[in-house]
């Protein structure tokens, strides 16, 4: 097998359509931060690092860290730098909890859920703003009164959109049903679990390419999650890891912006080796056997419930 590397071009020249702008198909995904907590400084030179590899669009939330992946993006990115920041609602820091988060579904959560990201974020408006739906895929489902309406958090959503506070509304952990009936809200993007080894939503990744909605994959690697495939355990994965002489799990990163043009990463890390590692997938390329040898991985499901958490 060649190794195509070389004609591949760099990062900084890979870009899709994201919230009405052109950004990087790579970013930076700051749940990882937390791992740094000891260690503020150290976290915020990481993502000034991602700034200067090229990231230009991170993802975070208020229950990452309990606030502190917030906190270090406020301290660590300056207005020259352009970067569009999306963050989520739809769930809640819980230091007491058996998780570290707790549903937040309902109208008044939401508000409350970007209120929150506003200040610990030090901004006046949200960019993007993903509605976390927990319908599918792994992690949290809601009960009782945190199953709410789809309907009715849209119109929170658009009621804050107009007030100025966010920007552009995202959907996460929706179904093709959702993101359907939510099309006339003006979705910029979708944030489902996607990989090479669960790809149980083809059909909405179609739908998002046809409509110009990101497609922004959470656990790309897989395995989150016990019972959860792993993209670096498939044999496939490291025969043209090792014919490229790059890792598995830059092959499967790698993998993802092959499959689509609207495909988004936001991988993670607390490590500047590895957030280089991962940025570096952006040169690299599949010749067409690396690339049938990989699409034909077997996909399994990722719907792995976690259970629910506490309202």
């Amino acid at each position: 097998m060649r190794d195509h590397r070389s004609r591949r071009p760099p990062i900084s020249t890979l870009t899709a359509a994201f919230a009405g702008r052109t950004v990087s198909r790579i970013g930076y995904g700051a749940a990882q931060l937390d791992r740094l907590h000891d260690r503020p400084r150290e976290a915020a030179a990481l993502l000034r690092r991602a700034i200067e590899l090229g990231v230009d669009h991170v993802d975070t939330a208020t229950f990452y860290g309990f606030g502190f992946a917030n906190a270090v993006i406020r301290e660590a990115l300056r207005p020259d730098d352009d970067v569009l920041v999306v963050t989520k609602v739809g769930a809640d820091p819980d230091p007491g909890g058996r998780l570290p988060l707790r549903t937040a579904q309902r109208p008044e959560q939401l508000r409350a859920s970007v209120e929150d990201n506003l200040r610990g974020l030090g901004l006046d408006r949200l960019p993007v703003v993903n509605l976390r739906r927990l319908d599918t895929g792994p992690g949290l489902r809601p009960e009782g009164d945190q199953a709410v309406d789809l309907d009715d958090q849209l119109a929170v959503m658009t009621a804050l959109r107009d007030e100025g506070k966010i920007g552009a509304i995202g959907l996460s952990s929706v179904t093709l049903d959702g993101l359907r009936r939510a099309l006339p809200a003006g979705i910029v993007c979708v944030q489902n679990a996607y990989s090479l080894v669960s790809r149980d939503d083809e059909d909405m990744l179609r739908l998002c390419a046809a409509e110009g909605i990101a497609w922004v994959p959470f656990f790309p690697l897989g395995g989150a999650f016990p019972g959860l495939p792993k993209v670096t355990e498939e044999p496939a994965v490291h025969a043209v890891a090792g014919s490229l002489g790059v890792t598995p799990s830059q092959v499967g990163l790698a993998w993802l912006l092959h499959r689509a043009p609207n495909i988004l990463l936001i991988p993670g890390t607390a490590d500047t080796a590895h957030l280089e590692a991962n940025m570096a997938v952006g040169g690299i390329a599949f010749d067409d056997a690396a690339r049938a040898a990989l699409d034909a991985v077997e996909s399994r499901s990722n719907d792995v419930r976690i259970g629910p958490a506490r309202a």
